[in-house]
């Protein structure tokens, strides 16, 4: 019992050592909670003499549950093995294999992964006589998915509009053809599991009885499905531990509700609460920044992280003209980091968007600094990428054959490997390049009329490109002309899935790389910009034997840590991200930034850019609010450079801008927001509110320092 108390602090040992009965760990970050559940789980088996068998304790990852295993067996020895450390989807199949039947289902069910449901999904629109193409399967997937996480059928969903009538329908059909074949997806491993407990009385007692302790880490990532499992298999006993930090939910957009672990007092009104909020990563100075900064929220547990490593350096915080000043900076603060000893590993550059990614990896490319790419391949290599250039590849070069490939698949069209052989051999017959065979798909044998016509449209686009690039027609226009006629981008737009949105993104960079291109002064040729593009992805520019810096949006740096850290692109628009138009959304965007700022240890660099190339066009940007909730004395002031003037906050003001003469009716055209209409002027003219068409919200903004202007 003393070793297992040995090395904990007050509240750690409090956690540990609470008996029967709910449980809230608030484990700020750094705070050790994955010590707090081994350590709790060795006292239950140890000191409380709690059979391994009827402990459950849940963690997100098969990795994260392999080492609690792994950690609770060098405290209790071999007795580890029987207790069930899994994650929620692996602890319901092995509750489904067992009462497959009660489920109706045989015991061998199938689990289907995202490949096949897409397949069935597209055959059932197929089956509807839906296009797939008008259609996307994937946004029917999305759909689909969402609702199983709030445990819903075809059945409770509403249609209120042409296109949910489709999506109930595919539904249906999925739902259907799933039983048919004797399988199940990932959520409804999930959701048929809660129904199945909660519905029938003997399976709920008999895994009640089976499970007398329930530990659930990262509570606050729980989505409802998740959250009834935990409620149901709690009871009658109650005790449940819930392991979370609020100030860490930041993933809604894939169904985690962080009111999951807000209301969890609610829930279980007897619950003990303990607040972990000693920090082991940090410096204090760091700490009092993601202190401030997280308290604006107003929805969260009161806690104030605190740290024994001392004070630490002050957080540099870096004004750059545009975002190749950003990626000079950055790549100047890694040099620094080198000089103070660092290794390049120990150094991570933090993004809202991937799209930001590609300038910093051009200067890092520029300068031979080694990089890896955490979440996602390099820009060049993003599959979305990839498919864009194919197009171009096949317009320089018609011999091409790969990217022809390539491109006749993206989006899907209907021309698979069997077409592109037929295509192919009528194209050797005739002694020319593959590409050149396009116009003449209707000669070629054995294509039926679908594929043929598949086929002209896409030879017309690769004419009309091939014509364009000869003319002299500039770069961004050519990939404009193909993200619009190929339908790559309309594709990703129906999709209506957080990924696509990221890879329309992606592709509106391309537009933007093109454009730098041809402002570079050199002779400007398709062929040139494509070889650029080529050398630019070699990978043979990464030394991987010498370490590499680390590149990841926000959202993949959760759980990781790095002695160094700059947080790029912060304003308004980008981050908070233009579509946080909620308070709830903002205060995921707050958290979001939070938690890039506690995965640095010693080092905190925090840049924004007073313009950036976004939409087509270059956009003059605010600092982002967050910058204003930094306390001024947490930050340095930056080694030949701008400090970052925040637009927010206490003293902040914006970069000067003339104030425009504005009245209530006035159109105006705003640099992030698009179009809008005055509906208001306040406070004597200092603000205006305005209603964006591009989102219908209404926003009260600065006159004299929104980036707007006034357009008849």
């Amino acid at each position: 019992m003393t070793d297992l108390l040995d090395g904990l602090n007050p509240p750690q040992r409090e956690a540990v050592l609470h008996g029967d009965g709910p449980l809230l760990v608030l484990a700020g970050a750094g705070s050790g909670k994955t010590r707090v559940l081994t350590h709790r789980v060795a006292r239950l088996i140890g000191d409380g003499g709690v059979d391994p068998h009827a402990i459950l304790a849940i963690t997100f990852t098969n990795k994260a549950a392999g080492e609690m295993r792994d950690r609770i067996g060098r405290l209790v020895g071999p007795r580890a093995r029987a207790i069930w450390a899994s994650t929620f989807h692996s602890a319901c199949v092995r509750i489904l294999r067992r009462e497959a039947e009660e489920a109706g289902y045989r015991r061998d069910f199938s689990i289907y992964d995202a490949d096949d449901q897409l397949r069935l999904i597209r055959r059932g629109l197929v089956e509807d006589e839906v296009d797939p193409k008008r259609i996307s399967p994937k946004m029917v997937q999305a759909r689909i998915s969402d609702a199983k996480s709030r445990l819903e059928g075809p059945d409770d969903l509403r249609a209120a509009s042409f296109q949910d009538e489709i999506v109930v329908r595919a539904f249906r059909r999925y739902q259907d053809a799933l039983r048919a074949n004797g399988a199940m997806d990932f959520d409804d491993l999930l959701m048929i599991t809660a129904q199945l407990l909660e519905s029938n009385a003997a399976v709920r007692e008999r895994w009640q009885t089976r499970f007398q302790h329930v530990l659930v880490d990262e509570y606050q990532d729980t989505n409802h499905a998740q959250y009834r499992l935990v409620r149901a298999l709690g009871e009658p006993q109650r005790n449940v531990v819930a392991v979370g930090d609020d100030d860490q939910g930041i993933y809604s957009w894939r169904g985690a509700d962080v009111r999951n672990i807000l209301d969890f007092e609610r829930d279980y009104p007897d619950a003990h609460v303990v607040a972990l909020e000693q920090n082991y990563r940090s410096t204090g100075v760091i700490l009092r920044a993601a202190n401030a900064v997280v308290s604006h929220n107003p929805h969260r547990h009161p806690k104030r992280l605190w740290t024994a490593i001392g004070e630490g350096d002050p957080i540099l915080a870096m004004s750059c003209r545009d975002e190749h000043e950003e990626a000079r900076v950055v790549a100047s603060e890694i040099d620094r980091g080198l000089g103070r000893g660092l290794s390049l590993s120990e150094i991570a550059v933090f993004y809202r968007t991937n799209a930001q990614s590609r300038a910093i990896e051009d200067q890092l490319v520029r300068r031979s600094v080694p990089y890896v790419v955490v979440g996602g391949p390099r820009f060049y290599e993003r599959a979305e990428i990839r498919d864009l250039l194919a197009y171009l590849r096949v317009a320089a070069n018609p011999a091409d054959a790969v990217s022809l490939a390539r491109m006749m698949g993206a989006p899907r069209r209907g021309v698979g490997p069997g077409a592109i052989a037929k295509l192919e051999a009528f194209a050797a017959a005739r002694d020319i390049p593959v590409g050149e065979a396009l116009p003449f798909a209707d000669e070629a044998p054995g294509l039926p009329p679908n594929q043929r016509a598949a086929i002209a449209e896409v030879a017309a686009l690769i004419g009309d490109v091939r014509t364009g690039a000869e003319a002299g027609m500039p770069l961004d226009r050519l990939i404009e002309l193909v993200l619009e006629r190929s339908g790559m981008r309309d594709a990703l737009v129906r999709e209506g899935t957080f990924e696509a949105q990221g890879r329309v993104e992606n592709l509106d960079e391309m537009v933007r790389v093109a454009a730098e291109y041809e402002a570079g002064g050199e002779e400007v040729t398709l062929a040139g910009f494509l070889e650029g593009v080529a050398l630019q992805a070699d990978a043979d520019l990464v030394d991987e034997s010498a370490g590499a810096v680390t590149l990841m949006t926000i959202h993949n740096a959760k759980g990781l840590e790095f002695d160094t850290v700059l947080i790029t692109g912060l304003e308004e628009g980008l981050f908070p991200h233009v579509r946080s138009d909620t308070p709830e959304a903002l205060e995921e965007e707050r958290r979001l930034f939070y938690v890039g700022l506690t995965r640095a240890r010693r080092t905190l660099v925090l840049t924004h850019a007073e313009s950036r190339a976004m939409h087509g066009g270059r956009d003059y940007r605010l600092p982002s609010r967050f910058l204003g909730e930094v306390p001024p004395d947490s930050l340095a002031e930056p080694p030949g450079a701008r400090r970052a003037t925040p637009s927010f906050g206490a003293g902040a003001a914006g970069p000067p801008a003339a104030r425009p003469s504005l009245a209530t009716g006035d159109n105006v055209l705003h640099a992030t927001f698009g179009e809008g209409v005055v509906t208001a002027i306040e406070s004597g003219g200092e603000l205006v509110r305005v209603r964006f068409a591009q989102d219908g919200a209404e926003r009260r903004l600065m006159a004299g320092a929104a980036p707007m202007r006034k357009v008849s």
